[in-house]
């Protein structure tokens, strides 16, 4: 198990968990990509969203983990989000023994267990400040992924306090934001069902199930207990700054867009082959009908675009 110790070396990428619920054999073909992709650095594994989606993939973690390892990455399992029933709890307290791998927590339920061991903080948990980190820190916690709508300020102040704890501190750059969670389905609800019946209608979004305002206007997008937005987070012409804030890894949220093309236009900018401008071209022609947003990093509502939008980090 590898302890990430920050320093001001360029961030790595890591893949984030997959959010959705893909079939096993599009997860498993996904993952056989993604060790073939020599600028990963770390691959999140697990179920984050509902646990009963856990059956369909848990067979193959192994595999899958073993893949990813001998391709040199580093494979962290990432916990459920939400722990609703006694089946849930027993999930996180079965992934959090698992001792071959690390462990990301993305509920306060994954805490005792990791209690006292090395483990990752995920985006879910929302630790927006100092004193969390530095809490979390002292049970163990040596690397925590922000949450998406930290504007950058405070992202600068938490790389600060990661780097003063010796902790990773990850942000992501890529993907549909997670913005809420919610007991109920309302993927289920929205085709009729209930939860407990699903129907696990949810596999038939593979980036979300979209919704619209009573207008028309493309608003928000929803992945079984989980609201993203609409919008696609992307960050790429802000990696120097992130870079200079002492940032130690950024996530790319898998999708089903070209996620080959999608790594290294990130990689291709992070040393330095191409500009942040080509790499957003680059971005730009993977055809994702959702418009890019920013607008977080820069204190502004999150669905917005900021081109070209100059700030200091330290500004309030």
């Amino acid at each position: 198990m590898e302890i990430v110790m920050a320093a001001q070396t360029p961030p790595k990428l890591t893949i984030g968990p997959i959010l959705f619920h893909w079939p096993a054999e599009k997860k498993r073909a996904f993952y056989s990509r993604i060790a073939a992709e020599k600028s990963v650095d770390t691959v999140y594994i697990g179920e984050t969203i509902c646990g009963k989606r856990t059956p369909f993939f848990e067979k193959h973690y192994e595999d899958v983990t073993t893949e990813l390892q001998k391709a040199g990455k580093i494979v962290v399992f990432s916990t459920l989000s939400e722990v609703m029933i006694p089946r849930d709890r027993a999930l996180v307290k079965r992934a959090c023994k698992t001792k071959h791998i690390e462990v990301e927590a993305n509920d306060a339920s994954a805490l005792l267990p990791l209690s006292g061991q090395p483990h990752r903080i995920g985006s879910l948990m929302n630790v927006y400040s100092e004193d969390t980190m530095r809490f979390l820190a002292e049970k163990g916690a040596h690397h925590f992924c922000l949450a998406p709508e930290i504007p950058a300020a405070a992202v600068e102040t938490l790389a600060k306090t990661g780097q003063s704890l010796k902790a990773g501190v990850e942000v992501q750059v890529f993907g549909r934001m997670s913005l809420a969670l919610s007991a109920r389905c309302y993927h289920a609800r929205a085709h009729g069902c209930v939860k407990a019946n699903c129907q696990f209608i949810c596999e038939k979004d593979a980036d979300g199930m979209d919704i619209r305002t009573l207008t028309g206007r493309p608003f928000l997008s929803i992945n079984g207990i989980q609201t993203l937005s609409f919008s696609y987070l992307n960050l790429i012409n802000e990696l120097d700054m992130l870079a200079e804030m002492g940032i130690t890894h950024l996530r790319i949220s898998p999708h089903t867009c070209d996620m080959s093309k999608t790594i290294r236009a990130f990689a291709d900018v992070l040393d330095k082959r191409i500009t942040a401008r080509e790499g957003q071209s680059r971005l730009e022609q993977l055809q994702i009908q959702a418009p890019f947003s920013n607008g977080f990093f820069y204190k502004k509502p999150g669905h917005q675009w900021r081109e070209d939008e100059k700030i200091s980090a330290t500004a309030g």
